[in-house]
């Protein structure tokens, strides 16, 4: 049975100090509790993406920390031509029944319990048509009219934004504005969202969703993709068979010069991009020379993007926006979210993005790239598990809690860097201080702090020699 345990302050900040880490945090079943209360049922999560329930009724499952929920799409209305889309927690009020128990489906305009067939709209309300088999069934004469359908319909998260396509939720009616929350790392996550030819949005999710589970915590992969470049020896293997999709050396095309480590200290995100520069001034490396069709493709969409965003700064980068959602903006384009399953499993959601208007055989040939480099059939992401499981076994037992793990590579190096307010980097791709930025904020979050103080600059932020210094 799950309980939510006290570790006072002192303690939780014992577990993260300057330069070290406390193994305890990767497998201690409180910490796990604690972090399902004060992370997942207060920051904002990723849902999904518009394109996976395009039409009336559809929708789709997934999981905030262990609640599962769905997201809807209502009917067309003035308002919402298109449909509102409503997220909403998935068990049945009335015996807590998952009301849709398929990964995806249309449900018509009912989605009805299959234990005692109690119906909600779309939007959650609760439906008690007298006289239907779905509703209430016996609504007049069980329930003699008195159920309050006000009270019992489907519970809603407590906020939800659509950026870019992509649907945001958070549990906390308090929690800061979706945009606030981002900070200037939405110009990353805009690079991998909006089209290749510069418009905003754009992209759609390319086929399904793939899913897996690893006997990993979930912060390893959150942290890993925050930026830890340094782990490019695990990839060897892949690097040797020239996965690149030019025909080169390595596993991605060439990538132009500047790219480097960024982190964002008040904000816990963080991620490997390139420093910004003036649209006209950005390096555009040909790619994909192995496929002619796509390389045409993505040339003419990169011409247009420079046409159409000229004179404006170019930002471009990739990594973890806190807690658990990451995204590679190219090769491959993708989405990832480390869903806890406990202390020591993690279940992966890894979503790929296209330009909605691709050919289809651009299309096509993405897909057989982005699947080989990938998923759990990918080759690098194979590497990445092997890792993640093997750090989550050290992290467990007394022996090896009595020793920390280290966090010290490249501290005391970062910068502020003006191009992203907000930010800091150090110059390098190889560098600790994302983790740790990241790490910071978690033992925030952990402490209970309320939003007020979650969003106020912290007074250690701007010593720019020491970014990573946890508020004492």
């Amino acid at each position: 049975m799950s309980h939510t345990p006290h570790i006072d302050s002192a303690e939780l900040q014992s577990l993260v100090e300057v330069d070290r880490v406390h193994r305890r945090c990767y497998s201690d079943p409180d910490i796990f509790e604690l972090e399902m209360k004060n992370i997942f049922e207060k920051t904002w999560q990723y849902c999904g993406h518009e394109s996976q329930i395009p039409k009336p009724g559809d929708y789709y499952t997934f999981q905030i920390g262990r609640q599962p929920m769905v997201m809807v799409r209502g009917e067309p209305t003035a308002s919402h031509p298109e449909g509102e889309i409503s997220v909403l927690y998935n068990r049945c009020p009335h015996r807590g029944v998952q009301v849709c128990g398929s990964r995806a489906g249309n449900a018509g305009d009912k989605l009805t319990c299959p234990y005692h067939a109690w119906s909600y709209s779309t939007d959650g309300a609760l439906v008690t048509t007298p006289g239907e088999l779905f509703g209430v069934p016996g609504y007049k004469k069980y329930y003699h009219e008195e159920l309050d359908k006000k009270e019992w319909g489907l519970v809603p998260v407590a906020q939800m934004v659509n950026y870019r396509g992509t649907i945001w939720a958070t549990w906390d009616r308090n929690a800061a504005p979706f945009e606030d929350y981002l900070g200037s790392m939405r110009l990353w996550l805009d690079s991998a969202l909006d089209h290749r030819d510069g418009r905003e949005g754009g992209s759609v999710v390319l086929v399904g969703v793939q899913k897996w589970r690893t006997n990993c915590n979930w912060k390893f992969p959150a942290t890993n993709f925050i930026g830890d470049a340094a782990h490019v020896v695990t990839h060897r293997s892949v690097d040797m068979v020239n996965l690149n999709p030019s025909g080169t050396e390595g596993r991605r095309d060439e990538r132009p010069e500047g790219h480097a480590a960024f982190g964002w200290p008040d904000l816990g995100h963080g991620g490997l991009g390139f420093a910004s520069r003036p649209e006209e001034e950005f390096p555009r490396l040909a790619s994909f020379q192995k496929y002619t069709h796509v390389s045409e493709y993505l040339a003419n969409a990169a011409q247009a993007h420079r046409a159409r965003r000229a004179g404006r700064i170019h930002q471009q980068g990739k990594g973890t926006i806190f807690p658990n959602m990451s995204f590679h903006e190219d090769q491959p384009r993708t989405i990832i979210v480390h869903n806890p399953i406990s202390p020591t499993q993690t279940e992966f959601w890894r979503y790929y993005l296209i330009d909605a208007d691709a050919p289809a055989e651009v299309q096509d040939t993405l897909r057989h790239y982005y699947m080989t480099y990938s998923g759990p059939g990918g080759m690098t992401e194979q590497d990445d598990l092997e890792n993640w499981t093997s750090a989550t076994e050290a992290s467990q037992g007394a022996v090896s809690r009595r020793f920390p793990y280290n966090y010290q590579q490249g501290l005391r190096y970062s910068v502020p860097y003006e191009g992203l307010p907000g930010a800091v980097w150090c110059g390098e791709r190889v560098t600790e201080q994302n983790q740790l930025i990241w790490l910071k904020r978690w033992a925030e979050f952990m402490e209970g702090r309320d939003w007020d103080q979650l969003m106020r600059r912290s007074q250690v932020s701007n010593d720019v020699s020491f970014p990573i210094k946890l508020v004492r």
